[in-house]
């Protein structure tokens, strides 16, 4: 079935069409989450967020429009969507501390020992600018490589190297100030 015959079976409750649109997109929308939850939600994470977006569609099949888009790619938009709202729920619940993942390649991690230390770090993260920010939580949270990063951020692999290595100093810096205390861990 095409989009506009898959919309109208949708808005008539026919069982057989959310099979069809399920048994056609749940790679896809797997993936999809994956790659939004990737280091910080389990399966199962992803398995709610990809079921989720199938619940959507089925209880609201008005709000995808044929005319202005592909049923596929309105239900990858929903399913990276439903993904976010899963990493921030997270996060806000503390399973993943922001200061441990970004902290978590060789040698910082010594200075998480303190708390004064964490506190300080968090700060000087959420103090920092965009895309600078993002970069670093890309970098160091998610584990991406510089040419991933470049690549979703529209930017020259250079520019990514170049911001972490500031990013980095700043941090540094701005830890130093608020512990009054060198910070070695972060000349890396």
């Amino acid at each position: 079935m095409n989009d506009k015959k898959l919309h109208a079976a949708l808005r008539a409750g026919d069982e057989r069409a959310i099979n069809e649109v399920i048994d056609t997109y749940s790679r896809l929308l797997w993936r999809v989450a994956w790659s939004a939850l990737d280091r910080i939600g389990s399966t199962q994470d992803v398995e709610e967020c990809v079921a989720d977006t199938f619940v959507f569609l089925w209880e609201h099949p008005e709000k995808f429009d044929p005319q202005r888009g592909k049923l596929k790619t309105w239900l990858a938009v929903v399913a990276r969507s439903r993904a976010l709202d899963r990493c921030r729920e997270i996060l806000r619940r503390g399973e993943v501390g922001m200061e441990t993942a970004i902290l978590s390649t060789a040698g910082p991690e010594a200075a998480l020992q303190n708390t004064e230390t964490r506190l300080a770090l968090r700060s000087a993260i959420r103090a920092m600018e965009e895309p600078a920010r993002e970069i670093l939580i890309r970098r160091y949270y998610y584990q991406q490589k510089p040419g991933k990063i470049a690549q979703v951020l529209g930017m020259d692999v250079k520019q990514v190297k170049n911001s972490l290595y500031r990013s980095r100093q700043k941090l540094r810096t701005l830890i130093e100030q608020e512990t009054g205390g060198s910070y070695e861990a972060f000349k890396k």
